[in-house]
């Protein structure tokens, strides 16, 4: 437990308002915002998974996925539990979802040195949505970047300006979930809204390097209008040069619609091909 960053006394009996995300949860005492991380215990506002992790692997980096950020080597991946999103088509929902979720004890000079002792060039916040786990993400991040090692961030890009500004500095790289370019789909599916994960596209691709990854749903955002539009946005908003992944879908968590065919992405990177650079397809 570790009292949170960017909250504030909400009312006069012990409430709080969380600032960390687009949310902004108003919580009573006891109870957690939507990410299930964050609560409010005696009217202060409390990160419950600081240095609690539910997986810790060494991956390729191309795993991320980053195609173009130190290809071919590989990065010590953490992430912990919870989410700000509620996407029934998650594929992670057993640690985003659950909150009861088993959990380590780690610190961020742990995470350092053992990124240092298998090799790692750095250290990827990854797994289920790190800005949920912001004040252990920016303190490991610090001591990784004082330490010589890259940080990278996978995540959906859903926060608040102020706690997005204070993290860019020690960010090297990030891969960004554009869901959708329909805010519709955000406020049906994700339970959330598109704009603030624009704003951040555009505002981190002027700090680190930048991917976005697009999950591609059978019969939800799979028509070549939506690659059109999703493709012109980011033509226009975060240049031709930034990659891009078209991930093929398959049936979990509370969805059931049939898996993505190789057809609708290649149709994908066939439009999309037409005004960026680099474009490729996962999960096939």
């Amino acid at each position: 437990m570790k009292e949170a960053l960017y909250w504030e006394e909400e009312g006069g009996e012990g409430q709080v308002r969380c600032r960390l995300c687009p949310h902004e949860c108003r919580i009573v005492n006891g109870l957690t915002g939507i990410c299930g991380v964050r609560q409010n215990l005696g009217g202060k506002l409390y990160s419950t998974v600081y240095g609690e992790t539910t997986s810790v692997a060494l991956d390729p980096i191309e795993k991320k996925p980053l195609y173009h950020f130190h290809p071919g080597e590989y990065i010590l991946s953490l992430g912990t539990k919870g989410c700000n999103f509620k996407c029934p088509f998650c594929q992670n929902w057993a640690i985003s979802q659950d909150i009861e979720a088993r959990t380590e004890a780690i610190t961020p000079d742990w995470a350092v040195a053992k990124a240092n002792e298998c090799g790692s060039f750095g250290i990827a916040y990854t797994y289920n949505e790190p800005f949920i786990w912001y004040e252990f993400v920016l303190d490991t991040a610090k001591l990784a970047r004082r330490k010589g090692l890259k940080n990278v961030l996978v995540t959906n890009g859903y926060v608040n300006p102020g706690p997005l500004e204070e993290m860019l500095p020690v960010i090297d790289a990030m891969n960004i979930d554009l869901k959708s370019i329909d805010d519709e789909f955000y406020r049906r599916y994700c339970k959330g809204s598109l704009a603030p994960v624009l704003h951040t596209i555009k505002r981190s691709v002027g700090s680190c390097h930048v991917e976005i990854t697009n999950l591609v749903i059978t019969g939800l955002n799979d028509k070549d209008e939506d690659f059109i539009r999703l493709t012109d946005w980011i033509y226009k908003n975060a240049g031709p040069d930034v990659p891009v992944h078209f991930t093929r879908y398959f049936p979990c968590y509370n969805l059931e619609s049939p898996p993505t065919s190789k057809e609708t992405l290649e149709k994908a990177r066939q439009i999309a091909g037409k005004k960026l650079k680099n474009v490729h397809l996962g999960n096939i």
